[in-house]
């Protein structure tokens, strides 16, 4: 990575945190990521200086105003689309319970919709909910030998009657990034849109809706360095076009109209700082980069060349030990269609405990099903604890993979204290 990792690490505090004398190994990115200081500092600044709500005849509302606009023209940059297509919300499941609902009006009974079993539930469970206006429902599978998603199988489910696919980027439990673009492409030819779950891709790979040209995309803000705020993008057309439950006295225009309730305002502001500190690194590491938008591909760019770069010591690692078994992509060169992200599970150590005994050490990882349960219940793996999740981002370290492959070894035959 031609950035000083020292550099990055640098923006995170939480990094230099210790249990017991040992620094903490945050494995944990998955399920929420660490944030940078300029996050904390500006969430802090907006409650202390420009506390208020929008749209008012004074300083601090006026100030509110300005950030939502901020906000916007900020996630357009990361998502590459322009600010009216940028929707706020609670989170990317809120987000795409409300959207469901707003599809689900022009639906009809024998209308079809195709999910996948590789997805989170979140872009499960949304549209599942709308076989009670008799919508037909498919889910699609995958392969559980690389936990490739089955295209195949999908272009059989392809018709004239479906009416939307809903496809994650990239698996929250064992990484698999999948082909969006030509998921769009087959899904288009039928005249079906396209919703995509982005919330596990977004810290670590480029977004472009416009060259995926997906319908929508969602993604969280707290998985990218952020706190917890929902983003969703939308086609204007279809923003336009569909009609969403909505308070009546709330703005009829768009994208205001699918923003139900008061925003978290102090949320945006670290948004806003989240996806500064991505353009900060892609301007470290592209000192020319013309504007925030290409500083942030030159960011994501180089986020992935390092996180492959961790993916190899890791894998590499994992596969050396006795009875552990890695679900996913394993071979190196096909680590640019999965990211650093890995679900294992070793013979005789249930997940929960393998966490448990990892956290004593200092290093975090999740276990369960990560409410990604098409993954668990199509690899077996449900009923007996789901999988130990290993979740890696930029601002971790080899030497961090190398004290949690220590530790695993201690694990399976006990011996001295990771150091």
């Amino acid at each position: 990575m031609p950035a000083d990792i020292q550099w990055i690490r640098n923006h995170f505090p939480s990094l230099a945190h210790e249990i017991n004398g040992q620094p903490i190994v945050f494995f944990d990115a998955p399920g929420g990521t660490q944030v940078p200081r300029t996050v904390m500092q500006a969430i802090s600044d907006y409650l202390l200086k420009s506390n208020a709500n929008s749209h008012g005849a004074f300083v601090t509302s006026q100030q509110t105003d300005a950030l939502m606009n901020t906000a916007r023209h900020m996630s357009a940059a990361l998502l590459g689309c322009a600010a009216d297509e940028v929707v706020f919300g609670a989170n990317m499941t809120t987000l795409t319970f409300a959207l469901s609902r707003a599809i689900g009006r022009e639906l009809q009974p024998g209308d079809e919709i195709i999910v996948t079993k590789l997805d989170h539930y979140a872009n499960v469970s949304s549209w599942q909910a709308l076989a009670e206006r008799g919508v037909v429902i498919h889910a699609v599978g995958f392969n559980p030998e690389d936990c490739t998603l089955n295209l195949a199988e999908l272009e059989q489910l392809l018709n004239q009657r479906t009416r939307l696919v809903a496809v994650g980027y990239a698996s929250n439990a064992v990484g698999t990034i999948n082909d969006v673009k030509t998921i769009v492409q087959m899904a288009h030819q039928v005249g079906a849109l396209v919703y995509v779950d982005a919330v596990h891709y977004a810290p670590h790979g480029a977004i472009d809706v416009h060259s995926l040209d997906c319908d929508f995309l969602t993604c969280s803000a707290y998985k990218f360095f952020g706190p917890h705020v929902g983003i969703l993008y939308g086609k204007q057309e279809h923003l336009t076009r569909l009609s969403p439950y909505k308070v009546q006295p709330a703005p009829t225009d768009v994208p205001c109209r699918w923003e139900t309730g008061t925003p978290n305002y102090e949320g945006l502001a670290g948004l806003v700082e989240s996806i500064h500190y991505l353009s900060d690194l892609g301007y470290h590491v592209c000192p020319t980069s013309e504007n925030h938008r290409a500083a942030i591909l030159a960011a994501m760019a180089a986020i992935q060349s390092y996180e492959q770069e961790l993916s190899h010591v890791l894998m590499a690692g994992l596969l050396q030990i006795p009875g552990l078994t890695v679900y996913g992509i394993t071979e190196p060169d096909r680590f640019h269609w999965r990211t650093p992200t890995v679900g294992i599970r070793l013979n005789g150590y249930p997940p929960d405990k393998m966490a448990k005994q990892l956290g004593d050490r200092g290093i975090f990882t999740w276990n369960g099903n990560f409410y990604a349960l098409g993954v668990t219940e199509t690899l077996g793996l449900e009923s007996s604890g789901g999988l130990l999740r290993i979740g890696l981002v930029h601002y971790n370290t080899i030497e961090e993979i190398q004290c949690f492959l220590k530790a695993l070894d201690e694990i399976v035959a006990p011996s001295t204290v990771c150091a």
